[in-house]
């Protein structure tokens, strides 16, 4: 069995993240341990309507769509909008509340964790600096390789600069020190640019469909090919819309698979 980095799923699951997703926004930031500010969280825009940019990533979704780090289930309420299957998961018991409450399918899981349909989702998506998650590219690449379908794609955001880092954060507010909630504990992350992702994912077998530019933000397709894990499934076309059917409308788990998107 898969196991999730427990710092990391605490750390998303305490206060500040929470507070800020009911809220509806920030201050929120991810700061690196040696206290450099490493990257304002965009709480505002996660908590909105889905804007072009990410439509212009949902657009290129395929068959049935797991969307890894949902957060408030903006891309997952507009998913099923657009007529797809889309289940979100996301470590954060807010998050998973928020998406629910706007319509959309969620559970509170890692992708670490043992999750349902895999081998078998038409799209994944690693949007919002979701990259970053585990601040192990190789670990979460090989792991989004397994979830998805056999020509399945990857629908990523990467950082606008050929960066690849990871170091170790919390998340902060912005309140001084002893003012608030105690700090979470550390976790890893990682920032990539287009050029670092699309070498993290080829030895994964995930290969470069599509690189795009939307309001600033940057963003990279890529498609599975039939050579990884998951042989014992006989294979699915591309827009295979096979997914778990009891995550559709109650939201949880099951093992049976429903056809049609």
């Amino acid at each position: 069995m898969l196991s999730a980095p427990l710092a990391e799923v605490a750390s998303w699951g305490t206060d500040p993240y929470a507070d800020a997703l009911r809220n509806g926004h920030g201050p929120l930031f991810l700061r690196r341990t040696d206290g450099w500010l490493l990257l304002p969280l965009d709480v505002e825009r996660w908590c909105a309507v889905a804007d072009a940019a990410d439509l212009s990533a949902l657009s290129r979704c395929e068959g049935p769509v797991l969307d890894i780090g949902c957060g408030p289930g903006r891309l997952v309420a507009a998913l099923a909008a657009r007529g797809h299957r889309a289940l979100g998961i996301d470590v954060s018991e807010a998050a998973v509340d928020r998406t629910l409450r706007l319509g959309g399918s969620a559970l509170r899981r890692s992708v670490f964790e043992p999750l349902p349909g895999e081998g078998r989702w038409g799209t994944v998506l690693l949007v919002d600096g979701n990259v970053g998650i585990g601040g192990d590219p190789r670990r979460l690449l090989h792991r989004t390789a397994e979830l998805l379908a056999p020509g399945g794609l990857l629908v990523a955001e990467t950082a606008p600069q050929d960066i690849d880092e990871q170091v170790l954060v919390q998340l902060d507010d912005g309140r001084a020190a002893g003012s608030g909630p105690a700090a979470a504990d550390p976790f890893p992350w990682a920032r990539l640019g287009t050029p670092a992702l699309l070498g993290y994912a080829r030895p994964h077998g995930l290969h470069p469909a599509d690189q795009w530019d939307a309001d600033g933000r940057s963003f990279v397709s890529l498609r599975r090919g039939r050579t990884v894990r998951n042989t014992s499934q006989s294979p699915e076309p591309r827009n295979s819309t096979a997914v778990i059917s009891s995550q559709f409308p109650r939201n949880t788990s099951g093992d049976s698979p429903l056809y049609g998107s």
